[in-house]
């Protein structure tokens, strides 16, 4: 069997005890989900869920300043990574000492099937992944038979600068789920994937999907509400009340995991957005 991972490169079932290293705060989280925790030798300080079994698990670092002696150490025989959240200088050193990358890209709630699949059928957990497969499967089935009243929303991720998020993230596509349209409406449509560059890619269009603004009368004339994430900025409740006063229209405290983690999270997300749109009405 081959498998195809986001960059095209196909990889094939391993056929000895494998050693994972997840640069992915959501894969790591996955990988136990999938029954393999006991192979995971490597993952980053972010890399939190599931809390009490990846204290086992060796830390290197973050995403993006992975410790890659520390990594070489640890000799894995496969790395996990994502084109959103690890860099690409760091992916082309990796590849001097590391067999398997499998580099992950999911664009739309529905990208996590394959995703399940690939790892699934990478490292033998075909049953696995087939169960989280249907569960994810027949809670996106339960949220597309309801009725969700349109509602334009501004998914607020950091402060100072401010930033959002466009129409070409997986965290839009996900909220898009319950009929929440972000701002802004992006100029051109932009083909969600990637550009390849010799082994490695980069996001198209990185500067478009992840964009800065600033608050003014025109922004907030053209957003509902605002929904202001728990990661990556550690928005609180405090942050609700005082934006709220400045700019006078609804503003939400959300789980940032639950919108923004693929994987087996998303099962667990999708339910969740179900219910955040329920108690916004």
């Amino acid at each position: 069997m081959i498998l195809t991972d986001a960059l095209g490169n196909a990889h094939t079932p391993v056929d000895t005890t494998p050693r994972i290293a997840s640069l992915v705060p959501s894969i790591t989280d996955l990988l136990f989900s999938l029954d393999l925790g006991d192979q995971l030798v490597a993952r980053t300080g972010f890399c939190i869920h599931p809390r009490e079994a990846v204290r086992n698990v060796p830390k290197v670092g973050g995403t993006k300043t992975v410790k890659l002696d520390r990594l070489r150490e640890l000799a894995p025989t496969h790395i996990i990574v994502n084109i959103d959240e690890n860099t690409r200088p760091t992916v082309d050193k990796l590849r001097e000492f590391v067999p398997n990358i499998i580099v992950t890209h999911p664009c739309a709630p529905e990208d996590n099937l394959g995703l399940y699949q690939l790892l699934g059928g990478i490292f033998r957990r075909e049953a696995q992944a087939r169960t989280l497969s249907e569960a994810l499967t027949h809670e996106l089935d339960a949220l597309r038979g309801r009725h969700f009243l349109p509602r334009r929303v501004l998914y607020a991720i950091w402060q100072d600068p401010w930033m959002t998020v466009s129409r070409d993230t997986y965290i839009s596509r996900m909220l898009k789920l319950v009929n929440f349209h972000t701002w802004p409406e992006d100029p051109a449509p932009v083909q969600c994937g990637v550009e390849k560059s010799g082994d490695c890619a980069r996001p198209n269009r990185p500067d478009t999907r992840y964009p800065t603004f600033r608050w003014s009368s025109d922004v907030v004339r053209n957003i509902d509400c605002v929904l202001l994430s728990t990661e990556p900025y550690s928005f609180t409740e405090e942050h609700v009340d005082a934006l709220e006063k400045q700019i006078g229209k609804p503003v939400y405290l959300v789980d940032g995991e639950m919108v923004s983690w693929y994987g087996s999270r998303a099962i667990e997300g999708v339910r969740y957005l179900g219910q955040l749109a329920r108690e916004l009405r």
